[in-house]
């Protein structure tokens, strides 16, 4: 019997406002340059793009590291880039949890034969890095040291100058999940001491979904070409991929060629704005927005000394179905925001104001359309 023909039927995406946890709205530069002609991968015009777009990278890692550049995948794809590339059977790693993310790392790390030392802390709230401190000097030679700087299930920003720190004098390798604060929240690998950070296109630098900036120091890359055994991961395995991207240009897979343009394009907005005027940018507009939910009488999950500029965690009011206040705002304003993930499911909204997002307003349209919604919903402030 024949399979039957599809129906085909055209696209029609609405234009949301994204304000949720990702992703965040694209610039109309940034989806102009999606649609350019595409090139071979090893056209010497694209190797040029390739090259720019590494550069800006390093600028907005605040790097030098050689070993810096957009792995195929989203932000996950770079989370498993750090970790296979790293860690073997019997190694040591000390990862702190406070949220999703932070699970997922442990996940990973188990997955490639290491022994996991947990460091948890209560949804919402930062590591104590006392404690991280402890199990670091507890564990004897960790090779890895792994935290969230941005927990995007929480909205918590992590400090982590002392961890980072304590890890390095313990010569351990420090692991960083940056998703949701690159190039909107400050950052500074060298000066931090970091090893291997990872992040994702679709966040604070506004381009759609589908490349994983990740920068590796030199010890870092030492420790990779220095393995007992092969990455477990061929796609995702480093040793490969930086000899297409950093070193004689050798093929390793298709890269996502309209994809790098955009991102080329979403690091040059950035670069154009500068690295420190788009922090300051985040900050002002999240305050802003959390001093609107004040004055309606809504509260923010995390303390002001670890809020995320980049993902708010507000409170749900009690009473309030959360669901039907996302509905709401869908259907009725065009908007988007997130709920909780894990045992925060139900209890929070979680709202984006990251790269092109984060605009004046639209946080005073999200606050206006909020307030309308949750009396729709019979809360009264």
């Amino acid at each position: 019997m024949p399979i039957p023909k599809p129906l085909a039927r055209e696209r029609n995406p609405q234009d949301r406002l994204l304000m949720g946890p990702g992703p965040s709205p694209v610039n109309p530069r940034v989806l102009r340059a999606l649609s350019e002609p595409t090139l071979g991968h090893l056209d010497p015009d694209f190797l040029s793009i390739m090259t720019e777009t590494m550069d800006m990278l390093r600028y907005v890692f605040q790097t030098r590291n050689a070993l810096t550049l957009p792995m195929s995948g989203t932000g996950s794809a770079g989370m498993e880039t750090a970790l296979v590339n790293l860690l073997e059977t019997g190694d040591k790693a000390v990862i702190g949890v406070a949220g999703v993310f932070g699970e997922r790392i442990v996940d990973i790390a188990r997955r490639c034969g290491a022994e996991c030392t947990v460091v948890a802390a209560p949804w919402g709230e930062a590591l104590d890095p006392g404690r991280v401190a402890g199990a670091i000097r507890a564990v004897r030679n960790p090779k890895v040291v792994a935290v969230v700087h941005a927990e995007t299930s929480t909205g918590v920003l992590q400090p982590l100058e002392s961890i980072a720190a304590e890890a390095r004098n313990a010569g351990a390798l420090v692991v960083v999940d940056a998703v949701t604060s690159l190039g909107g929240v400050e950052l500074q690998v060298d000066r931090l001491g970091l090893d291997v950070v990872y992040s994702g296109s679709q966040k604070c630098l506004s381009c759609p979904p589908g490349l994983a900036p990740i920068t590796v120091s030199e010890r870092a890359a030492k420790v990779i070409r220095d393995r007992r055994s092969p990455v477990q991961s061929w796609y995702l395995d480093l040793s490969m991929i930086q000899r297409y991207w950093t070193q004689e240009r050798f093929y390793h897979h298709t890269a996502p060629i309209n994809m790098i343009y955009g991102l080329h394009e979403a690091l040059r907005i950035i670069v154009e704005e500068g690295l420190e005027s788009s922090w300051q940018r985040h900050l002002a507009n999240s305050e802003a927005f959390c001093a609107g939910l004040h004055a309606i009488g809504l509260h923010t999950l995390v303390s002001p000394a670890n809020r995320l500029p980049s993902l708010i965690s507000v409170k749900v009011p009690d009473g309030v179905d959360e669901a039907a206040v996302r509905r709401t705002l869908l259907t009725e304003f065009n908007i988007e925001i997130g709920g909780g993930l894990g045992e925060l499911k139900g209890r929070i909204w979680r709202v984006g104001l990251m790269g092109h997002g984060s605009r004046e307003r639209n946080v005073l349209l999200l606050l206006a359309a909020l307030e309308r919604a949750l009396q729709k919903h019979g809360w009264a402030s």
